[in-house]
């Protein structure tokens, strides 16, 4: 395990007038922003904004001739004799954006750790703990200051310098953004034309925030007033349609309002009369985005465990009971039970008024287990993976976040969900390799979920048929406590496998062969009992790479010096890494050779092969 950092930073809100004995408001706050740099920045705190300033907090910062959302990561009463920054040196905080953190002290130290271990930038690890959406949009545009519209009055319209046509450009249109400016007199140039005007006080910088794209989502809903017991609502005639709308509520009492439109087949301004008369009233209500809809979901089914599932869960059981941090390795073959262990320890962990996580390697899963968990726990479980939609996360996220969802599934970004009193961490299939992000900010999902496990005194088990190996040196080694499922239920067979080995196919026939003879048998078997067949072949396209057979020369990808792919259904050669795209050549490009030859098989190939072998088959190719 690698080393973990120290206690979480203090997330209290601190008094701007401390009495004796109490902490001092923060003067200065340390901010990560969301940016590909290594450091944090130091920014003054306004005096109005010391009360709001906590750990974990957004705020709109200044950074270079831009606005940027980044995060409070520490609170600063002063700058510290290790700082070489002077107060003169350091920018405010433009606006503090939460009143209560977002980043719990949970996930403040687990992106700590991942920034540290990873080398991740901390502000887009932070980001990425977020659900995608939820920061407000900024820019930074250009004013005219006093001085700056004196300057333009004393300069005649035909003067055409750069800094002549911005003052006049910006006095036009009020203010203006650098990328507009740009546009106007060149890049290049409208850097140093700003830089130039700021420094001669004839035009202020100032920060625009736009609404974040994400939020909560509301319908109207229209209810049947209650008059209170003194009070007498006057008798009036109804209206046909008024009517209508007072009966479509008479049974359910609140209703959404284009629904009940709908329903009693009446315009808004009927409604409208009725809440202005008092028989009716208008109010706005969130609305849940449910992932799963309105599916139909399993009946929980209570299954009775066999012996070796009961024995895992008799060594699981007394560490969830005790509260404290322990690790398991849960090697069970396919189809021994895995997922009803699962579903027994996160019962347990709910009884016991704790918090469950569940991680997936792969988002075509997390409905699967989704419905399995709905099934059981109910509303409590929300799902956490990119395919979901902005608002749907966001929905998800707050569930979480205000304690009305106690479990969690999803892929690895699910490590970061806000869930509070985390009791156990459950990472299925542990060997994928999909639980490590490959881009910025780099972790790895499993390792980062085993260390919030140990950070938060929880459990963690890793399940999987075939473990890494790294797991497995950990189980031998006393790190994991070793579980093993080494059945299937109900004893059924395992699925057969024969290794063939291509070089007697090859000897057989006295030539290359793609497919092997018992390949070929076994697809006419399973084709005759009615049955289907799949192929796996790891390689996209007709050919693996284009060969000159005059001088050897393979054509490579300029950008990633690779071999580029044939595809020949477009002629193309093809790059999988960036996408580089050629048509499929004629002659060598380094010896003007004509002798092309397209080495290797793709799935476009075996595609062809397999309808010809097969003609009154149906072959569909996915990739």
């Amino acid at each position: 395990m690698p080393h973990t950092p120290g206690s979480s930073p203090q997330t209290t809100a601190i008094s701007p007038a401390p009495r004796e004995n109490e902490p001092k408001a923060p003067l200065y706050v340390e901010v990560a922003v969301p940016l590909h740099v290594s450091q944090t920045f130091t920014y003054r705190l306004p005096e109005a904004a010391g009360e709001l300033a906590q750990v974990g907090s957004r705020v709109l910062v200044p950074l270079g001739r831009s606005a940027v959302t980044g995060f409070i990561v520490e609170l600063l009463p002063d700058l510290g004799s290790h700082r070489t920054l002077t107060a003169s040196d350091i920018r405010s905080v433009e606006k503090v954006l939460d009143a209560t953190p977002l980043v719990t002290p949970e996930v403040m130290e687990v992106t700590r750790w991942v920034s540290q271990y990873y080398g991740s930038p901390w502000g887009e690890v932070l980001k990425g703990a977020l659900p995608p959406g939820i920061s407000p949009s900024s820019e930074q545009l250009f004013a005219l200051t006093a001085k700056g519209i004196a300057r333009l009055d004393e300069s005649g319209a035909e003067e055409a310098t750069p800094e002549a046509q911005v003052l006049r450009a910006i006095a036009h249109a009020g203010e203006l953004n650098v990328d507009t400016i740009a546009k106007l007199v060149g890049k290049r140039e409208a850097i140093r034309t700003t830089r130039d005007l700021q420094n001669h006080e004839l035009i202020i910088p100032q920060i625009r925030s736009g609404p974040a794209s994400a939020g909560p989502r509301t319908q109207r809903i229209a209810k049947l007033r209650q008059p209170s017991a003194t009070e007498v609502l006057p008798s009036r005639k109804l209206t046909k349609a008024q009517q209508r709308i007072l009966d479509a509520l008479s049974n359910q009492e609140a209703m959404p309002l284009s629904e009940l439109l709908h329903v009693a087949g009446v315009s808004i301004s009927a409604v409208n009369t009725l809440n202005k008369h008092g028989q009716l009233e208008i109010v706005e209500e969130s609305v849940r985005r449910d992932p799963l809809g309105r599916v139909s979901l399993p009946h929980a089914d209570e299954y009775q465990l066999t012996e070796a599932q009961s024995q895992v869960l008799g060594e699981i059981t007394p560490q969830l009971r005790s509260g404290s941090y322990a690790a398991f390795l849960l090697h069970g073959v396919t189809g021994s039970g895995k997922t009803e262990v699962y579903m027994r320890s996160m019962r347990l962990c709910l009884e016991l008024g704790r918090a469950a996580m569940m991680l997936v390697p792969e988002i075509a899963l997390t409905p699967v287990f989704s419905r399995r968990l709905r099934s059981n726990f109910g509303d409590q479980v929300a799902i956490f993976h990119s395919s979901l939609s902005k608002g749907e996360r966001f929905d998800e996220w707050m569930r979480v976040k205000t304690g009305h969802a106690r479990i969690v599934i999803g892929t690895r970004s699910g490590v970061f969900a806000p869930i509070a009193n985390l009791g156990l961490v459950i990472v299925d299939e542990e060997h994928e390799s999909t639980y490590r992000q490959q881009d910025s900010p780099r972790y790895n999902g499993r390792d980062t979920a085993i260390v919030r496990a140990q950070k938060e005194n929880a459990v963690v088990i890793l399940g999987s048929a075939t473990p890494s190996l790294e797991s497995f040196h950990n189980a031998q080694t006393g790190k994991y406590l070793y579980l093993q499922l080494p059945s299937r239920i109900g004893d059924r067979p395992m699925a057969a496998a024969r290794i063939i080995d291509m070089r007697e196919v090859f000897a057989r026939h006295k030539k290359p062969q793609v497919f092997s003879d018992e390949l070929l048998e076994a697809i006419e078997i399973t084709h005759k009992k009615g049955e289907q067949s799949i192929i796996l072949l790891n390689r996209r396209g007709y050919s693996s790479f284009v060969l000159c057979r005059s001088c050897g020369e393979t054509i490579q990808c300029p950008n990633c010096d690779v071999t580029l792919t044939y595809h020949r259904s477009e002629r193309v050669i093809v790059c999988h890494y960036c996408n580089h795209r050629e048509a499929a050549p004629e002659k060598c490009p380094a010896c003007n050779g004509k002798y092309i030859y397209y080495v290797g098989e793709g799935t476009e190939q075996i595609e062809a092969m397999l309808a010809k072998l097969f003609p009154a088959l149906r072959i569909a190719r996915i990739d």
